[in-house]
């Protein structure tokens, strides 16, 4: 199984398209949003796929985002949960709150998403593999990650505006 991973988006919609486009086209068979979603519009674009969603320090109308995640038919998990995903144990959380951090990270599952830094992360502590996708505001390079579950590859997909090539 193919899993998308993207983070710190930061309301910009055209972008998260974009991103969400280019995981879908890379065959992600669902999405995770490790926070700081901050609007609705946001979570839309995420609706071609199963999306996962918390939220991070940034993400202030959470009726709202609670709303469209339910919209979308998403699972909203807060500030951290996990779940088994083809045949693995996936855990997610923004990455500000070191308490949510230890707890997902005491449950020792295979991998932990998270986002908060604006960098592309991707490091083993233990038993887990935490992975931190960059971010499509206040990065350098826009990224998002494709996983296959069943080959642990991990490929890193830039994000490119087709209009600023020119």
């Amino acid at each position: 199984m193919l899993i998308g991973i993207l983070s710190d988006t930061h309301d910009q919609t055209g972008r998260t398209k974009l991103a969400v486009e280019t995981l879908a086209g890379a065959g992600a068979e669902a999405l995770f949003h490790c926070g700081d979603i901050t609007t609705a519009d946001v979570v839309y674009e995420c609706g071609i796929l199963p999306a996962y969603f918390v939220f991070g320090n940034c993400d202030f109308d959470l009726h709202s985002l609670r709303q469209a995640i339910g919209q979308i038919g998403g699972h909203c998990w807060e500030r951290g949960d996990l779940i088994a995903l083809g045949g693995r144990q996936i855990a997610m959380t923004h990455g500000d709150s070191d308490k949510e951090l230890r707890r997902l990270l005491d449950c020792q599952p295979d991998y932990l998403f998270t986002g908060h830094t604006h960098r592309l992360n991707d490091v083993t502590q233990g038993a887990t593999r935490l992975i931190n996708p960059g971010a499509l505001h206040r990065a350098q390079h826009w990224t998002v990650a494709l996983l296959d579950l069943a080959s642990n590859q991990l490929r890193v997909l830039p994000i490119v505006n087709k209009l600023m090539q020119h």
